[in-house]
């Protein structure tokens, strides 16, 4: 990224810290980092007490590539990298749109943007108050289609909200992404890419309620049992949107969302070009 471009994202962080509502998102304790307070104990449990409320209270939803092997001798086809939202919409503002936007999609229409697109799974609560109470931890998701996914691929990459407290993050600078899961090369790609595009990250290991690190963590449950997670604190989330609401978020994305995609996709390119374990005999 050109210095240039890095002091657009700069001065439209410093722009966007003017003034505007934040947005919707989890509270200033570590409770729900840690499912403490979750009413519902898995996604199963939330399914089946809110029956018949999808597509009301919450949606799902996911893209899976096709793969096949028809060739005598050849390896089987692997997925390399999926991109999960276990709390998007109206729980953990924006990062449904970043799931889709660093997928491939353009969040607005779905449509592929060009260059590779990944497998990806969201949960999205949609109610118009009283979306934190749809919160489910990430040690608790059970959803099969999303456990499918992130175990049919090399990596993932977990996308949540978190706030500025949570995140360590200093007061004068409250816009920071805290970087964690148990694959130590995906974290560290992460930290340089996002770095390299004037993004503040924050070692996961500092923060342990948001380090990713239980191998329950649906993030690490791929191919490797390994994974990234990336916390987004409150103000950066909010710098990536001009209209801060599940509606008006997919179609108001600022030069700070695109760098943030750009910045993710990029170090996962370098990822899955490293070799190692990235390839499986």
């Amino acid at each position: 990224m050109t210095s240039t471009n890095r002091r657009t994202v700069l001065t439209a962080l410093a722009t966007a810290a003017v003034g505007g509502p934040l947005l919707g998102g989890i509270g200033a304790t570590a409770a729900h980092a840690t499912g403490a307070n979750d009413l519902y104990s898995s996604n199963t449990d939330l399914y089946t007490r809110l029956a018949g409320k999808e597509g009301t209270d919450f949606v799902r939803r996911y893209r899976r590539h096709e793969q096949f092997d028809n060739a005598r001798g050849a390896s089987s086809a692997y997925g390399r990298t999926a991109i999960l939202a276990l709390h998007g919409g109206g729980i953990e503002g924006g990062t449904s749109e970043l799931c889709l936007g660093i997928a491939g999609y353009d969040p607005a229409t779905l449509v592929a943007t060009g260059g590779p697109v990944f497998d990806y799974w969201m949960f999205e609560a949609i109610r118009s108050t009283n979306n934190a109470d749809l919160h489910v931890t990430s040690k608790n998701c059970d959803d099969k289609v999303a456990l499918s996914i992130a175990a049919a691929n090399l990596n993932v990459v977990s996308l949540h909200g978190c706030t500025a407290a949570q995140a360590g993050a200093p007061v004068s600078r409250p816009e920071a992404v805290v970087v964690g899961g148990l694959n130590g090369t995906l974290k560290s790609l992460l930290h340089d890419a996002l770095r390299d595009f004037g993004f503040q990250t924050i070692d996961g290991s500092s923060e342990p309620d948001l380090a990713g690190v239980e191998p329950a963590n649906i993030c690490n449950r791929t191919l490797l049992a390994e994974g990234g997670q990336l916390e987004i604190t409150t103000e950066l989330r909010k710098a990536m949107f001009t209209v801060n609401t599940i509606a008006g978020r997919a179609t108001s994305t600022t030069p700070v969302y695109h760098a943030f995609v750009a910045a993710v996709r990029d170090a996962i390119a370098r990822l899955e070009a490293s070799g190692g374990d990235q390839i499986i005999l």
